[in-house]
């Protein structure tokens, strides 16, 4: 990573974030970070200087990270890229030519010197029911289309799905939406010429709780929460409710290890990496629009192990 030419007053906030970050290390070829982060309206109106470089210091903790709400215009996406360096690379979708979609993007960001893209991208549409005039037409719709994309690391392939689910008008309509998402991922899963099957999804699906009907509605099929997630992965920045998740379908390897969690580069304060004499408007709402309101969740994986090969040969068997 290369910050470059900054201000005293940006490496004064990197060093203050730098103290925030409590993520444990991976180890090439043996572990890998992961990480999910709503990053809030990213790319609609130009950020400051130093929030991309705030955003690119938080980003660097992680080997891979699925981004949501990233928008349209790409030009501060591309800058928090530069100072990542040249082993990032990205794959992105597009947005929806409606106004329904938002404008929105989902975005995997991975250093390339610990995964490799395997050639999966593609989005995720509702299953298609035939009506009377013969015409397969979905019977709901996800308003932002979900996100694939298929990796390697170590000895480990994997798909990752990334979604962001719209609040809506109601937690009926909600529900709907992650039971059809659950359908989705299920009936994928079990065809015969899947990509892979070991598969993770994550995201912001707008659960509030842990253990409550929404999460019940995307989990119907046996998709669950690392053991390291339960019961503090709160990011919001009050970390009082669970809207993004990171869940598996259980493995006959351990593949997530004991660490996870959230990265907390709030901590209840603002005004240490943008003082007050350089930017007096700045408030906790406005803060937002510079970081997020949402903190990155995050697991560690272990992606080195013989058994990995043996259970792919008995699974082509």
């Amino acid at each position: 990573m290369f910050h470059g030419n900054i201000s005293p007053e940006i490496a004064r906030g990197i060093k203050t974030l730098r103290q925030r970050i409590n993520v444990d290390s991976s180890v090439l070829d043996k572990t890998i970070n992961i990480a999910t982060w709503n990053i809030r309206e990213f790319g609609k109106k130009p950020r400051e200087k130093s929030s991309i470089h705030y955003i690119a210091e938080i980003l660097s903790n992680f080997d891979l990270i699925a981004i949501v709400e990233l928008r349209e215009n790409l030009d501060d996406f591309n800058k928090v890229m530069d100072i990542l360096g040249p082993y990032w690379k990205a794959i992105f979708s597009d947005i929806a030519m409606d106004r329904g979609g938002n404008k929105e993007r989902i975005a995997y960001l991975y250093d390339k010197r610990v995964l490799t893209f395997t050639g999966l991208a593609a989005e995720a549409d509702p299953i298609r029911t035939k009506n009377e005039d013969g015409e397969y037409v979905p019977t709901i719709t996800w308003w932002r289309s979900p996100y694939l994309a298929s990796f390697r690391a170590g000895k480990f392939d994997f798909v990752l799905l990334t979604a962001h689910i719209r609040w809506g008008k109601s937690e009926k309509e909600r529900k709907r939406s992650l039971e059809t998402l659950a359908d989705w991922i299920e009936k994928r899963r079990k065809s015969e010429h899947v990509v892979d099957k070991d598969l993770i999804v994550m995201g912001d699906f707008n659960i509030p709780k842990e253990d409550d009907d929404l999460y019940h509605a995307i989990t119907k099929h046996g998709l669950q929460m690392p053991e390291s997630l339960r019961g503090k992965h709160g990011t919001n920045l009050a970390k009082d409710k669970r809207y993004d998740q990171i869940l598996y379908y259980r493995h006959p390897i351990q593949i997530f290890n004991d660490k996870g969690g959230v990265l907390d580069f709030y901590q209840g304060d603002w005004r240490s990496i943008y003082p007050e004499p350089l930017y007096p408007e700045m408030t906790k709402s406005k803060f937002t629009y510079q970081i997020s309101d949402h903190l990155p969740l995050w697991v560690q994986l272990d992606v080195w192990s013989d058994d990995f090969q043996i259970d792919q040969l008995v699974r082509e068997e």
